[in-house]
């Protein structure tokens, strides 16, 4: 068997992110750790591009249009949905993901999904806190390895 092996893009990965304005106290946690972790693992800073949007609905027509310009070779979702006392809840999140996959899939530029959907305020700052646990820093380590194992295969 031959096994894939992704090499390590990070010195001239090209990277967007979209992060949405709504629950800004956590979203901006994120996009925190999401831009610590890729300057930690050497990508410069103008090969960060950011576009924010106002809420988790609005991301995947950003990046649709990011996907399309071409520039970006993994695209990062940043976003957090909190459950409320309505249904709204679901069909943001679902419509969000369902939307951020088929993009990933009919443009063939992986998207990370770290858009949280949780059901509290304290899970949402669990997820996006200053340690191990900020999901946006699992965002900018999941892109990477994406650019990685589609330059491996050669895509």
């Amino acid at each position: 068997m031959k096994e894939v092996k992704p090499g390590d893009p990070a010195a001239d990965a090209r990277i967007a992110i979209v992060a949405s304005r709504f629950n800004d106290h956590v979203v901006r946690r994120l996009l925190d750790g999401c831009t610590r972790a890729l300057a930690e693992r050497g990508v410069p800073e103008d090969n960060i591009t950011l576009v924010r949007v106002p809420g988790a609905f609005e991301i995947p027509v950003a990046v649709r249009a990011l996907a399309k310009k071409g520039e970006a070779q993994a695209i990062i979702a940043l976003g957090a949905v909190i459950r409320g006392e309505t249904p709204h809840f679901d069909y943001i999140a679902s419509e969000c993901a369902r939307g951020l996959a088929s993009i990933a899939v009919s443009e063939g530029v992986p998207v990370i999904f770290g858009v949280l959907t949780v059901n509290d305020i304290q899970q949402a700052l669990d997820r996006s806190g200053a340690d191990e646990s900020n999901k946006g820093a699992e965002a900018a380590q999941a892109a990477l390895h994406m650019i990685g194992v589609l330059r491996g295969i050669g895509g």
